[in-house]
């Protein structure tokens, strides 16, 4: 067993560390039937004097509803994670996660006030769309990034306004925050 456990690297800390967060907040959800998750983990309207209400615009990409919702974000997440996580550096790659974070959860408050956000599809679509924008080379489009651009933001752009109870805004902005990050981090 020790040499098992030696084995182990803890490698991609703000990869690792926002799932195992992320898993810890779920099972604290179902422990208090969705409470904790509604008051501390979920974006919605509620008034700016409130401090929970800032905390919110971030901390809803740690909310999930249910291990589903949980595991469909975290598989791409700790796909892609450690990837971005040694490219743009631990502290970088957090930062990206908090804008993005915060630019959807705002954005989705204004202009949704009556419907909540929660998960972390909105950074995972910033991690699709950074990772791809990261395989540009001497200013060349990689196909990949026309793709994936097509292929989820394109789906995401025609699924605006269904009653899906899938937060579409939030996968758009990720996308564009991805695209800003992979653009900006390219400069010399």
């Amino acid at each position: 067993m020790k040499f098992f456990f030696g084995k182990l690297q803890y490698n991609s800390p703000v990869t690792l560390t926002f799932a195992l967060v992320s898993l810890v907040i779920l099972l604290l959800g179902q422990i208090t039937d969705g409470l904790s998750t509604n008051l501390l983990f979920s974006a919605y309207r509620s008034s700016w004097t409130d401090p929970l209400t800032y905390f919110r615009l971030l901390g809803h990409v740690l909310g999930h509803v249910n291990w589903s919702h949980y595991s469909s974000n975290m598989v791409l997440f700790l796909v892609l994670g450690p990837i971005l996580e040694e490219k743009y550096k631990s502290q970088s790659f957090l930062i990206m996660i908090a804008i993005t974070a915060f630019v959807s959860g705002l954005l989705h408050v204004v202009l949704f006030p009556n419907t909540v956000l929660l998960g972390a599809s909105g950074i995972v679509f910033m991690m699709i769309v950074l990772s791809s924008v990261a395989g540009m080379k001497d200013g060349k489009i990689p196909l990949t990034l026309i793709l994936v651009i097509i292929v989820y933001l394109g789906g995401e752009i025609l699924s605006i306004g269904s009653k899906d109870g899938i937060a579409h805004i939030a996968h758009i902005l990720g996308g564009i925050c991805g695209a800003g990050f992979g653009l900006v981090g390219r400069r010399p």
